[in-house]
């Protein structure tokens, strides 16, 4: 992610926008402060803000019944990049006892919403400096690791550790769930694993840096000009000549799978799409925040089993 990428999530927030901004952008308690395994969450829960519901069903799978979850982001249909907070967000960052970000660039407002409330003890959880990863050299971040089994679980923990500071009665409990979690992350991995094994080596082509690293993970290469997913993630048009080397990629049958952003769409990654299905090549969507109906387990699921059946045809 560069620096100068200020459209991840949302444009610069200012105090006054905060004080005056309503109504735009999506705020609400994932799950209506509930848990359908634990029962009602308690009065006195610990209030979590996550900045979208990918880490807000996290929590709430290792809190259970003693968190109350407010996900900044949980509509499907909200394009994250154009994200604006509101003053119903900088409430609940006031009154969290942790705060889960995504970082690296991709939720910004989080930090900059921090500095301006008056909450200076809320546990802050940063997945990109949890997942100790770092820009390649001469090349850009990719800050997508939810995408990212391995840094998922070490989230798990800190997400754990954090909840057990703020109620340390129930540490072992938040620490049960955090490995039951991750325990079941492991066969994703294992899907990841036998892809690999199937398909190693094989080219695809994506329209964003959304997925890759489940597409990395599985051994596949990315054979996408840099210069069109660069472009499509910063908002920017893409060159013609850039367009037409991406194009060329379906017309000349030399990916087995496209994998789609729909959330980001757009009249460009519009054509890339068209011309892979024209070319009978698989079309693989994703999305940067869950669908509704899924948790994280069941949609990354769905997202591995997608991108297998795809390169199998």
């Amino acid at each position: 992610m560069r620096a100068s990428s200020s459209r991840r999530l949302a444009p610069l927030i200012t105090s006054a926008s905060l004080l005056f901004l309503a109504g735009c952008g999506n705020s609400s308690d994932s799950a209506s402060g509930t848990d359908a395994s634990q029962g009602p969450t308690s009065s006195s829960a610990i209030p979590v803000v996550a900045s979208t519901n990918v880490y807000g069903d996290i929590v709430e799978q290792i809190g259970g019944g003693k968190v109350k979850v407010t996900s900044i982001i949980s509509d499907p249909d909200q394009d994250p990049h154009s994200y604006e907070a509101n003053t119903q967000n900088q409430l609940a960052l006031s009154k969290a006892k942790v705060v889960v970000e995504n970082g690296g660039g991709y939720d910004d407002f989080i930090d900059r919403m921090l500095k301006s409330s008056d909450n200076s003890s809320a546990e802050v959880i940063n997945a990109v400096k949890v997942s100790g990863k770092t820009a390649p050299a001469g090349g850009e971040l990719n800050e997508h690791v939810w995408y990212d089994f391995p840094t998922i679980s070490k989230v798990a923990d800190s997400i754990a550790a954090a909840l057990g500071k703020a109620d340390p009665d129930d540490a072992a409990t938040f620490t049960k769930n955090a490995d039951d979690f991750k325990a079941k992350l492991k066969p994703l991995e294992e899907k990841e694993a036998r892809i690999k094994t199937d398909h190693g080596g094989e080219e695809v082509a994506i329209t964003e840096p959304v997925p890759l690293y489940m597409v990395e993970a599985s051994g596949l290469e990315n054979a996408t000009p840099e210069e069109f997913s660069e472009a499509i993630e910063e908002g920017d048009d893409v060159s013609p000549r850039t367009l037409q080397e991406t194009l060329a990629l379906f017309t000349g049958k030399k990916v087995k799978a496209l994998v789609y952003n729909e959330q980001t769409s757009g009249p460009q990654t519009e054509k890339v799409e068209q011309a892979a299905e024209g070319a009978g090549i698989p079309v693989v969507a994703v999305t940067e925040t869950l669908p509704e109906g899924k948790d994280y387990l069941g949609w990354m699921t769905a997202n591995v089993d997608a991108l297998a059946s795809a390169l199998d045809k």
